[in-house]
């Protein structure tokens, strides 16, 4: 009954700076990409309710990549704080060995893992598609509501609108330049059109023009002309290999990130656009599939380093520095694998093999950290050194 008293002690502890923590760092990130967003009101016209819809949508992707961060800090801040306040001590005076304290973390890590891979698995790629879908109604809009005759005005990077002047609901001398692309950009010209919804996707309908495109590799230039055009607008999302058929009609073809882990399962391989991007392909899944092993590693990081009792406050600063280095690490590594993956299957294998490596390492330190902790400390202090002079410039300032 005791134990399972102190559990719940532990467990609610930690279970409430992981929330705090959660919404906080969430927070503090999805004002700042809320703020690169203010151009959907003040640039095209769009309301409030769009506004904090867009960005709405971001928030699984947040979500997702701070938990884990969100996690280790709440370890290190509980185990910190019973330390601190001798619980741990008396804790192992009693007899509770480290790796028994340990299992209240490893319910909440269990739990923070399966709301992770909730996020990257399911939610995020629904989230990033409804986001190109709404952006494409907005740009849809802003071509026929907002855009103001004879202003040239940017759509998106690297793509310029302009039109002479409007009758009804048609545009009458439409210009459009595409140079998302570098090595090739276009220029539609055409002497009226209009937006058209077809299937759920936006189109810009194009009549009696011209397409100008310019190949630098080959110093070549094609110009095609048309009666009658269909400009995918979904297809204008600041990618320029947005897929094949840009433009003719096809249905909008959804990058990696916006497709969902099954479609990124049972990919046709015979998909022209998967055939040019298989790489990224790849990455996303490999990178959604590993997301949830990264709370176990950091919690079990933390905890090896600083989960049992010190009594000098300086051997606690050194485990948390050497724990912040050490998680600090892994995810630069995972970053970097994740980077790689997209010309390397072998660095995909490394998005798994970090975090495993990492939980292997660290229950060997919680099981057998009498043995192995002297090893590790001699190990991390020459990497540890630069924090721990920079801490104490700090205090004395």
């Amino acid at each position: 009954m005791l134990l399972q008293r102190l559990d719940r002690y532990i467990l609610k502890s930690a279970m409430i700076a992981t929330v705090v923590l959660l919404i906080g760092l969430t927070s503090v990130i999805w004002v700042t990409q809320a703020l690169r967003e203010v151009d959907l009101i003040t640039g095209k016209g769009q309301t409030v309710v769009i506004f904090f819809t867009v960005t709405l949508l971001s928030l699984p992707a947040l979500l997702a990549g701070i938990a884990p961060v969100a996690l280790f800090m709440a370890t290190l801040y509980t185990l910190n704080r019973l330390n601190g306040d001798s619980e741990l001590i008396v804790m192992n005076a009693a007899g509770v060995a480290p790796r028994r304290i340990a299992r209240p973390f490893i319910v909440l890590t269990i739990a923070v893992s399966l709301f992770v891979g909730w996020m990257s698995l399911s939610v995020m790629p629904a989230g990033f598609r409804m986001l190109r879908d709404l952006i494409t109604l907005i740009r849809a809009d802003f071509v026929a509501n907002v855009v103001k005759e004879g202003q040239f005005v940017s759509l998106d990077s690297g793509i310029t609108f302009h039109y002479r002047e409007r009758s009804g609901d048609a545009l009458l001398g439409i210009f459009m330049q595409d140079r998302r692309d570098p090595n090739q950009p276009s220029i539609y010209i055409a002497e009226r059109g209009r937006t058209a919804e077809v299937e759920g996707s936006s189109f810009l309908m194009l009549e009696k023009g011209t397409i100008q495109r310019e190949t630098k590799n080959t110093d070549t230039t094609s110009i095609i002309s048309f009666e009658r055009y269909a400009l995918n607008l979904s297809a204008l999302s600041g990618d320029p290999t947005g897929g094949p058929g840009e433009g003719d009609g096809d249905k909008v073809v959804y990058k990696p990130r916006e497709r969902s882990t099954w479609q990124l399962l049972n990919q046709d391989p015979n998909e022209q656009y998967y055939k040019f991007q298989e790489g990224r392909f790849r990455a996303e899944l490999h990178n959604r599939l590993s997301a949830a092993l990264y709370p176990m590693a950091f919690m079990l990081i933390a905890f090896a380093c600083i989960g049992e009792a010190r009594t000098t406050r300086q051997g606690r600063a050194f485990a948390i520095q050497a724990a912040i280095l050490i998680v600090a690490a892994t995810r630069i590594g995972a970053y970097m694998a994740w980077t790689a993956s997209v010309r390397s299957p072998f660095a995909a294998a490394l998005l798994y093999i970090l975090p495993v490596v990492a939980i292997i390492l660290a229950t060997a330190v919680i099981l057998y950290g009498q043995r192995l902790r002297p090893f590790l400390s001699r190990a991390i202090a020459p990497l540890a050194a630069p924090f721990s002079g920079l801490a104490s410039r700090l205090r004395r300032a």
